[in-house]
């Protein structure tokens, strides 16, 4: 942030979204390492926020599963085991005429599709 901070807008306008997720409060086995990350993004954030509040917003955005390697390596224990978080989120409707099949096949399993990476970064570049 310090190398970043000198070309950030001054005029209230700069805008900061981190991309978090529920693993940072969750502890799903096996993901200590990138639970432990995005906790520390999550307390980044805050810190930040008051750091740059003069000038600068910034927030985080759990947006729900989304459609990576990481997604697809998952169990069908874990699958399972996030149908809550799944449910009710804005993109979980599964599109079998649109979808990839391997996405199709695992949001059965989960109950609701994770977003695609596209997906995610057009909400946040809104």
């Amino acid at each position: 942030m310090q190398a970043a901070q000198p070309h950030l807008p001054t005029s209230r306008s700069g805008r900061i979204v981190n991309i978090s997720s529920i693993s940072a409060q969750a502890g799903f086995i096996g993901q200590s390492i990138y639970g432990g990350t995005k906790a520390a993004l999550d307390a980044m954030t805050r810190t930040w926020a008051r750091e740059l509040s003069e000038n600068e917003t910034v927030n985080s955005s759990n947006p729900g599963p989304v459609a990576t390697s990481m997604w697809f390596g998952n169990s069908e224990e874990f699958m399972k085991g996030v149908r809550p978080f799944i449910q009710g989120a804005p993109l979980e409707k599964i599109r079998p005429e649109v979808d990839d099949r391997e996405l199709v096949e695992g949001a059965e399993m989960a109950g609701g599709r994770p977003a695609y990476m596209w997906e995610i970064a057009g909400v946040v570049g809104m």
